[in-house]
């Protein structure tokens, strides 16, 4: 059976650089969950985390974590939950409040983020890294700082 060529007929330049960013990220972010998956077996929403955790130097409260990621506080737990039981993060409790607990990665876990923050390197080089030059990464972070202001 032949393919039929879709299009999404004609967009306005804004219309194709909403797409645009959605494609990217969406193509991108599976490239990497693969691989990170089939390689460390840490879903791209763990690596997420682990990546937050990474640049502490102490315990972050798992409230924060919730407000940093693309990710629900309930789905954070989850995640905390499931690097917890693998050895990569612990809980701790707050030193500042009684209710609230802290996460960091453990000494394994951040030799597991440093191994996979190298596949994901890797599996980026040849779809991103070859293919725009440093003019193109920094109109990027220019579009970046402008969409991620917060008086949206």
């Amino acid at each position: 059976m032949a393919r039929t060529e879709l299009t999404m007929g004609e967009l306005s330049p804004r219309d194709h650089a909403f797409y645009g960013l959605i494609w990217a990220g969406t193509t991108l972010a599976a490239r990497v969950d693969q691989a990170l998956s089939r390689t460390h077996g840490l879903p791209l929403s763990w690596f997420e985390v682990m990546l937050w955790l990474q640049g502490q130097s102490e315990p972050v409260p798992a409230s924060d974590l919730g407000a940093r990621t693309l990710l629900s506080r309930s789905q954070v737990s989850r995640v905390v939950d499931a690097l917890q039981d693998r050895g990569l993060a612990v809980r701790v409790p707050s030193p500042t409040d009684a209710r609230s607990v802290c996460v960091a990665l453990t000494t394994a876990g951040r030799q597991t983020f440093a191994e996979a923050d190298a596949t994901r390197r890797a599996t980026l080089r040849e779809v991103f890294d070859d293919r725009l030059d440093d003019e193109d990464i920094q109109a990027l972070e220019t579009v970046w700082a402008k969409l991620k202001r917060r008086d949206m």
